[in-house]
């Protein structure tokens, strides 16, 4: 028996949790995963030595320090976050995003330490 193909309502899913900086996997193409995040407040500085890091933001705004300048994204933008290059998210209001990266790839990617935590499936 076949199933229907649903699309993924993103906002629903927002819906569906409220902890800060705990990705939650909410689909997996290939050997990538679709995350979403809540953030408020800094994160760590790290980078990804293995690869690039898609980030979109779905609501509010996030300021991604680099080691030479900064980005800061609105709802709707997105940057690849470059391969091995070091940085730092900070949203000084609560803010939800998108992440699209290898499955396995650590949060705080080569920093580790308390905050590292692997994504968690949302049904």
């Amino acid at each position: 028996m076949n199933q229907q193909p649903v699309p993924v309502n993103i906002a629903n899913k927002l819906a569906q949790f409220c902890d800060l900086w705990s990705q939650k996997t909410i689909a997996q193409l290939n050997d990538y995963e679709v995350k979403l995040a809540k953030l408020k407040g800094e994160f760590v500085w790290h980078k990804h030595d293995e690869t690039d890091e898609l980030i979109m933001v779905v609501s509010g705004r996030l300021t991604l320090q680099l080691r030479d300048g900064e980005v800061t994204l609105g709802p709707g933008e997105l940057f690849v976050v470059p391969q091995g290059v070091e940085h730092c998210p900070v949203a000084d209001e609560e803010t939800a995003i998108l992440l699209f990266e290898p499955v396995g790839t650590a949060n705080t990617g080569d920093a580790g330490g308390a905050r590292t935590k692997a994504p968690e499936p949302l049904v």
